[in-house]
């Protein structure tokens, strides 16, 4: 929705829709204060001026003076391993529900100071009181969204309504797949019919058995490398979120989403502020800031995803509020299923499955190849002595 920003931006500068206007004009900016906060988020799921958007961090300093260091991840996984190893301080992280669970449960997440949050009070009450955070303690709800399949009109004739499609040996070597494990296992999940949030061995089992099954005609497991592989029509199939494949079709029009029969993954990401922060006030700050329905409004037209702030929709454009794959009907949301926050033992099982089923073996090809160029090296290079040698004589 980047090619919606821009007109947004416009109508920003021309004054239509205060106090955002005043973006446009760094006279009124409060001065630095010295102040900063390390906000750790997913790639690409904030506007940062690029395609005529908002620079909403830049906003952020220009109203209060504090600067941000950003940085990204590519996944829950990821983010968590990175918090759980230390070295790093974060003020700001924004993970998906079932991730939020783990890191209460764990005691990484300080409470919130809603004193500090005033705009807490436009979050839609269907997106508070959730199973990851029922006292609505530690979290603030950012985005929502669902999983489903982008698929290429150009290449992909079949149907395409059921998981199944990326079990399809007629694109080999053209299928994505999810990087990480719990997206990647929730896939086979529901094709094999499997709850999702299953702590049964025996289903973890299988379900990996279904994904290493898929392992040969799949081209690679990414994340965010998904962007340019669709793009760019190096791949035609791809299970990715929603609000992920409206930015891609705004690059490639021959780009579609569908939402498969046997359900799919509906997620909720929000603000929360780990133990390691440093400026928690700052960081508090912060989320009240993207709160802010004209700043979520913005946000989401940039995004794609969809904002849990329903004040925010009289600032955003029709076509976006209107998409069905961003706002989806109360028919479709029905076949979507939540991740909950699963037992420490079901995660190293999973993640053992993952590494011993279904991604096993990987790198061992690039090994043998090696070695093969290595053999062929020395091999070419006793011919060539031995040649110059008969050549000497």
């Amino acid at each position: 929705m980047k090619k919606i920003g821009l007109l947004l931006a416009l109508l920003l500068v021309l004054g239509i829709g205060t106090p955002l206007s005043a973006m446009a004009d760094n006279a009124d900016a409060v001065p630095l204060t010295g102040e900063y906060i390390n906000v750790y988020n997913w790639g690409q799921s904030i506007a940062d001026g690029s395609d005529g958007s908002v620079d909403l961090i830049a906003e952020f300093t220009r109203r209060t003076g504090i600067k941000v260091n950003y940085s990204t991840y590519e996944s829950n996984e990821a983010m968590y391993t990175r918090l759980k190893n230390g070295g790093s301080s974060y003020d700001v992280i924004i993970p998906s529900d079932y991730m939020i669970g783990r890191l209460i449960a764990e005691d990484m997440l300080l409470p919130l100071d809603f004193e500090n949050i005033p705009n807490y009070q436009y979050i839609d009450e269907e997106f508070k009181n959730r199973s990851y955070d029922p006292e609505n303690k530690y979290s603030v709800p950012y985005t929502w969204g669902t999983v489903g399949i982008i698929y290429n009109t150009k290449y992909v004739t079949k149907p395409v309504d059921s998981w199944s499609i990326l079990w399809d040996e007629e694109y080999a070597g053209k299928i994505l797949m999810f990087g990480n494990p719990r997206d990647a296992f929730a896939v086979a999940q529901f094709l094999l019919g499997i709850d999702v949030n299953t702590t049964d061995k025996e289903e973890l089992r299988r379900a990996a058995e279904k994904l290493k099954e898929q392992k040969p005609i799949v081209q690679q497991y990414v994340m965010d490398q998904s962007y340019s592989q669709m793009e760019r029509e190096e791949a035609w199939i791809v299970p990715y979120y929603a609000g992920d494949y409206l930015t891609m079709k705004a690059n490639n029009d021959n780009l579609a989403f569908a939402f498969p029969k046997e359900g799919f993954n509906l997620f909720i990401d929000a603000m929360c502020i780990p133990k390691s922060a440093q400026n928690k006030k700052a960081a508090e700050m912060f989320i009240n800031f993207l709160c802010d329905p004209e700043i979520s409004a913005a946000n989401m037209e940039f995004l794609g995803y969809a904002t849990p702030i329903s004040e925010a929709k009289q600032y955003m454009s029709e076509e976006l509020v209107n998409n069905e794959v961003a706002y989806p009907s109360a028919e479709i949301l029905a076949l979507g299923r939540s991740f909950e926050t699963l037992p420490d033992e079901t995660i190293r099982y999973m993640d053992e499955l993952w590494t011993t089923t279904v991604r096993a073996g990987e790198g061992v090809s690039w090994v043998v190849y090696a070695l093969i160029a290595a053999g062929l090296g020395v091999l070419a290079l006793y011919l060539f002595i031995r040649n110059k040698k008969r050549n000497d004589y």
